[in-house]
């Protein structure tokens, strides 16, 4: 297969995947998850009008002359009177409003002398209440499909007595990596050896972008390695493997995963790093081959796993978001593949941004990216670039 188009082989893989099935959680459970339908509300909030300050209810009409205070309206503990000509009720914010009244003046414009009080200022009538479902009446819709859930959204349900909730499931991921090389994080590194950096990087990205990581741990470069570590594959909705999936002589996974039903869509995208990516299906879970170099897996997720888990999950094909920075030095021209360059931006007082790429760009070393908090997009046979051209960026903070 030659070299697939980055947009060709991003539009394969988000034609192949689908919303995943819905779930009802707990409003506990809710923060960070997606409405798989329009939710509302339970009730009418304020479901009866309240003062909206500290002070008095009153009738408008009585404001001219000395009033008598007859009683007390506080949250959770309301006046069951009705107010009567020439009296006032002291009352707080958010108590129910008192029968009778139609206005609340504030404690600042009260004089008070025992029982009596003389109103030194009020603008109008109905001054300082909250209406009944000024906020919002039942049946309201609160939060429509397609919302990731966050604090404010959790707020506004539980002001609406919505206490379960219908949610798209989160994808589950499963992640093997693949060499004879790795070790897992705490052991003892023999001369010829290297830690497993990629599964606990990819345990973090899935997880903080809404998924469910499955650590298959590690396989060695042999075909019965691989094929012990498929069998443990139960339950998930993508398959990722990490290392193996280029030309050399151990780089086997693709022929074994094959053997057990692979089909491939594609092998080889126009990009650098993540050159080597494979996309496709494996016995009804979307499988990714990412290559072994961290910054190569880490582009490769973002361009491709993100967007998939994004519309899975009832997001849309959403990725991370971009945006334009002035360069702060000269870029040679663009080669044959569009390249993700590892880059630090900055703002200034007026959200101006401006980057540079002046950091080492090997594709298996993790302090760049670690360092970073942009990618910088070289499309494919880019002019040069001269300082304060500006440049795409997607941000990766």
């Amino acid at each position: 297969m030659g070299l697939l188009p980055v947009s060709d082989a991003l539009s394969t893989v988000l034609n192949a995947v689908t919303e995943l099935k819905t779930e009802i959680v707990t409003l506990g459970e809710a923060l960070g998850r997606v409405a798989s339908a329009d939710i509302t509300a339970r009730l009418t909030q304020p479901p009866f009008a309240a003062s909206a300050m500290d002070g008095y209810a009153v009738r408008f009409d009585d404001i001219a002359g000395p009033l008598r205070v007859v009683g007390e309206s506080q949250a959770g503990r309301s006046y069951d009177g009705i107010l009567r000509e020439g009296e006032a009720v002291r009352i707080f914010t958010g108590a129910p409003m008192v029968s009778g009244a139609d206005t609340v003046i504030i404690q600042e414009n009260v004089s008070r002398n025992g029982d009596l009080i003389v109103i030194s200022d009020c603008k109008e009538k109905g001054s300082n209440i909250r209406a009944a479902g000024g906020d919002f009446k039942f049946d309201d819709v609160l939060i429509q499909t397609g919302t990731k859930l966050d604090a404010r959204h959790i707020a506004l349900l539980a002001a609406g007595n919505v206490a379960d909730i219908s949610v798209y499931k989160k994808p589950r991921v499963a992640i093997l990596a693949t060499g004879d090389e790795l070790l897992e994080v705490g052991s003892k590194i023999g001369a010829d050896k290297i830690v497993n950096s990629n599964v606990p990087m990819f345990m973090a990205l899935i997880e903080e972008n809404g998924g469910i990581p499955v650590n298959l741990g590690i396989a060695r470069d042999t075909a019965q390695s691989i094929k012990d570590k498929i069998a443990m594959l139960k339950d998930v909705d993508i398959f990722v493997s990490i290392g193996g999936v280029s030309v050399g002589d151990y780089d086997i996974i693709q022929d074994i995963l094959k053997q057990a039903g692979l089909k491939v869509s594609f092998w080889k995208v126009a990009m650098q790093p993540g050159k080597p990516l494979v996309f496709g299906d494996f016995n009804g879970i979307h499988y990714f081959g990412m290559p072994g170099n961290p910054s190569s897996s880490y582009v490769c997720f973002i361009n491709f796993l993100l967007p998939a888990m994004s519309k899975m999950m009832g997001l849309g094909p959403c990725g991370l978001k971009e945006n334009l920075a002035k360069l702060e030095h000269e870029l040679k021209a663009g080669g044959s593949r569009v390249n993700y360059m590892r880059a630090s931006y900055s703002e200034n007082e007026k959200g101006e941004k401006s980057v540079t790429a002046r950091l080492p760009q090997s594709s298996a070393n993790l302090s760049p990216l670690a360092n970073s908090n942009c990618l910088l997009v070289r499309e494919i046979d880019a002019p040069p670039a001269k300082k304060g051209d500006f440049v795409k960026i997607i941000l990766i903070e």
